[in-house]
């Protein structure tokens, strides 16, 4: 008689080898994002069928992350890695493009047309990495990690698609929201300075003229004479807020403050903008949406809008961020 362990096992492999393919294959698939922007997107679509893993959460710089340990295990085991790319996670690119050999690795902005990217003024050849604050640039972003998802499981192409478009419509009221908000801002008012220049797209698909303290990246340096340069900008015209963000230290901001007080202009921090990060994990604001819908209202609110503190659902928190002022 053969011991129970081993008769078992031989069930229990028989009986798997006789499942079809589609249920053998139903085990959800293992995906690595590199940002809570892309994680969030890939769970939204994927839905049941996924298990996501965001390698940087709340605050965390992607131009200046490096990965761990840690997160190189979680990668090689990972049945989809989904990064971002036009240099986003500048110190992460030789090694995905290392795992791309072994791992399915997919740089989702780098698939947008060229022609609806901005230029990057840091690097000849590159292209501004921040898609995801235009809902409708993301919308392509969405759209190839569906393609993505329904190829590797094809039999389940209806529940992703539905999920996508669930998704898109969540998308496109959030950008009504933004332009309906921002719409209210006088154009006089309509500058928005914050501490690196990540609201590029931003500005052209709401009408704002945008400055960063520092470069598309935050690894450009911000010297005196730019600092100089935008104190000057703050007094010459009037500019009563400018914005912080909670992935970038504050210290810029707070020098341009400083500069402009001493030059007897008055100047106050219109909130905490959600730039190259989310909001905390399980909050609405740790959401795709619920970033976008924030940094709208603060902005609007700050420039001269009069829009709800609790945004465009009445789900937003009265943090920090809203109570700067």
């Amino acid at each position: 008689m053969l011991p129970v362990s081993r008769r078992t096992f031989l069930a229990t492999a028989t009986a798997a080898a006789a499942l079809p393919l589609s249920a053998r294959a139903a085990a959800p698939l293992k995906i690595v994002a590199t940002t809570g922007m892309i994680a969030d997107t890939a769970q939204r679509i994927g839905g049941d069928l996924v298990e996501v893993q965001a390698l940087m959460g709340p605050g965390v710089d992607p131009h200046a992350y490096r990965q761990t340990r840690s997160d190189i295990v979680a990668m090689t085991r990972a049945d989809l890695v989904l990064w971002n790319g036009l240099y986003l996670e500048a110190q992460m690119e030789d090694f995905l493009d290392t795992l791309a050999a072994r791992t399915r690795v997919e740089a989702l902005a780098e698939t947008l047309p060229q022609d609806v990217l901005r230029g990057h003024d840091d690097y000849e050849g590159r292209f501004d990495p921040h898609v995801w604050m235009v809902p409708g640039l993301w919308r392509g972003v969405a759209e190839r990690v569906a393609e993505v998802l329904i190829d590797m499981r094809p039999e389940q192409a209806t529940e992703i698609t539905a999920n996508l478009k669930a998704f898109v419509t969540e998308l496109e009221e959030v950008g009504l929201y933004a332009e309906m908000s921002l719409g209210q801002v006088p154009e006089a008012s309509r500058i928005l300075l914050s501490a690196h220049d990540a609201f590029g797209y931003f500005g052209d698909a709401y009408g704002f003229e945008v400055m960063g303290i520092q470069g598309i990246s935050t690894e450009s340096e911000a010297g005196l004479h730019r600092i100089a340069e935008l104190v000057d900008l703050l007094v010459n015209r009037n500019v009563r807020a400018v914005f912080v963000e909670s992935s970038v230290s504050d210290r810029n901001i707070r020098a341009l403050i400083e500069g402009a007080a001493a030059r007897g202009h008055e100047v106050s921090i219109g909130g905490e903008l959600f730039s190259d990060a989310m909001g905390a994990r399980g909050t609405y604001e740790g959401s795709l949406i619920g970033m976008l819908d924030h940094n709208a209202t603060v902005i609007a609110g700050a420039l001269g809008a009069d829009v709800p503190a609790a945004g465009m659902a009445g789900k937003l928190s009265l943090s920090p961020a809203m109570e700067t002022n």
